[in-house]
């Protein structure tokens, strides 16, 4: 018997289990169907490719994609301690406050902007210092990249030479302009969620970390959640939870176990005899963000060379080098046509070929940068394959339905073939190696269909359990007791940008929400409590 049981070991579930068990009489099980974050590749930044479709990734697909020509997308996802921190490409973006202020207005109050900062700053540690909006001494390590690869500095010379504003920090306070991520890394590794939360609080008597475990489904007693069913070693069990059982599977495994569980769509519950229990759009609501990369062969040294014993020591030694490198290492966010109130692309850049879902042979000195849409109005589904829990999900993401989400993409990659042509980085291009026929002077159906061939995932799936549709404001599932979704599932809309700083963020204020807690205040919300009370206001937070 637990006090929570916590389903699913990635970026929610580690901080949760990490907050909760601050408490020495609160007793937790973090229950993880993957293994231990133990790989080298996983620390390895420049790695996390070669993750791809090993026993560390859930390697999932979707059904066949209408508007991109019938393939299937493939979906990797963590599958070990982290999650998908332990393998992504570590850039650390919370998006637009426009995004977080539009939440209280799809169902979500006490979700905008004020809200949640306090929480990205409680969560962060960023080693360029303490600030209204930046955190310090939090778990969560954030810093500069390491390896600042000369094609990159080419790449946003180019973009500035094209239009674009610099921007130094993206989650400043403007978003749009290029320039260069600021990574979860510390001293040049991998700073996982994991690593950040799981593994300090791992020695704590009142945590069972439990690996290698597959969630079946929920118990409940009446219509309160009391525990949940695993398989581990071709053996069930049941562990059972006093307060709660919190699910942070994931936007495809989280809205999978409700459904196992009873809860989601009625109809398509019986149809697989499931005794539905309380009929909600689970599954529904699904986003990410459709990615077009495009390449260029180049005369420069690409990361491709890049795995010397030489390098090895610099990362091992001094936490430098080019296997710092994150890939995805520069990049920006814009507007691709005027009356817009916030960017509705980003663009990445990286120094060294990866096209085809990462899966490609890397066997020549390439060039690649990108676009995608920020703000999709696609949306596709997250639904039951079977009732067998470890049958894959269904899932139809849907990418590029609507027009405005085509149009989008192809305004966006006009600017990248502009910013291909431009001095400082045409020195650098020797030929185009996967580009739309007639490059910058391309049509736009041309562009249309090359992005239909090219289209992928940039891993930031959100939605299927959105607060206002499947959980309340507090993250509690409707119609229940003792259960709550908290991972990116809950987001009502997608963000501005890569989604593990904003997941973390609500796993960080789900643990005031499951203890009870008075919420954090935001700098400026604290000045104004201080003001009232007569006391000097806060110019900056630590965390």
């Amino acid at each position: 018997m637990y006090d929570y049981v916590i389903v699913g070991a990635g970026s929610a579930g580690c901080v949760l289990a990490a907050r909760l068990t601050e408490d020495p009489d609160v007793r937790v099980a973090l229950v993880e169907a993957g293994g231990p974050d133990d790989a080298p590749e996983i620390h390895t930044p420049v790695a996390f490719g070669s993750l791809f479709k090993t026993e560390l990734d859930w390697d999932y697909d979707t059904e066949p994609e209408p508007a991109l020509d019938g393939r299937r997308a493939y979906l990797p996802r963590g599958r070990m301690l982290g999650g998908s921190s332990s393998m992504n490409a570590m850039v650390y973006i919370r998006g637009d406050r426009a995004d977080y202020d539009e939440w209280p207005g799809l169902g979500a109050p006490g979700w905008a902007w004020q809200d949640v900062l306090p929480y990205f700053l409680r969560a962060e540690d960023n080693e360029r210092g303490a600030s209204a909006l930046h955190g310090a001494g939090g778990p969560l390590t954030v810093s500069d990249g390491r390896s600042r690869h000369p094609l990159m500095d080419a790449f946003v010379k180019a973009a500035r030479q094209a239009g674009l504003p610099y921007n130094e920090d993206f989650n400043g306070p403007r978003q749009e302009g290029v320039g260069y991520y600021q990574l979860t890394q510390r001293a040049g590794l991998r700073c996982s969620a994991a690593v950040a939360y799981l593994h300090p609080a791992r020695d704590r008597p009142n945590l069972d970390v439990i690996t290698g475990a597959l969630c079946h489904r929920v118990l409940f007693e009446g219509d309160r959640a009391a525990g949940v069913v695993i398989e581990r070693a071709h053996e069930t069990a049941e562990l059972r939870a006093a307060r709660e059982v919190v699910l942070c599977a994931g936007a495809y495994n989280s809205p999978q176990l409700l459904m196992l569980s009873g809860i989601g769509p009625a109809a398509a519950l019986a149809a697989l005899d499931i005794p539905p229990r309380v009929d909600l759009p689970v599954g529904a609501n699904l986003q990410d963000h459709p990615h077009v990369g495009l390449a260029y062969r180049t005369s420069a040294e690409t990361l491709l060379s890049a795995r010397t014993p030489e390098n090895l020591a610099l990362l091992t030694e001094a936490g430098r080098g080019p296997l710092t490198s994150n890939i995805a290492e520069a990049g920006g966010f814009l507007r691709t046509r005027d009356g817009l109130p916030a960017a509705d692309a980003q663009l990445h850049a990286a120094p060294v070929l990866f096209l085809d879902d990462g899966l490609g042979a890397v066997t020549e000195h390439a060039f690649t940068m990108g676009a995608l849409v920020l703000r999709p109005t696609s949306r596709g589904q997250v639904t039951l394959r079977s009732a067998l829990p470890s049958a894959m999900p269904r899932i139809q993401h849907n990418y590029l339905a609507t027009p405005e989400d085509r149009d989008t993409l192809v305004r966006a990659l006009r600017t990248v073939l502009e910013i291909a042509e431009q001095p400082a980085l045409a020195r650098h291009l020797s030929a185009p190696l996967r580009v739309p026929p007639g490059a910058a002077a391309a049509s736009h159906a041309d562009i249309l269909a090359f992005a239909r061939r090219g289209a992928q995932s940039l891993y930031h799936p959100v939605g299927t359990c959105a607060i206002g549709a499947v959980v309340d404001p507090e993250l509690r599932v409707l119609g229940v007791a003792g259960l709550r979704v908290v991972d990116a599932s809950v987001m009502p809309s997608l963000v501005r940008g890569n989604i593990n700083a904003p997941t973390i963020m609500i796993a960080e204020r789900a643990a005031d929400l499951i203890r009870g807690g008075t919420p954090a205040a935001s700098p400026a919300q604290a000045a104004e409590a201080a003001q009232a009370a007569g006391a000097p206001g806060a110019a900056g937070v630590a965390g």
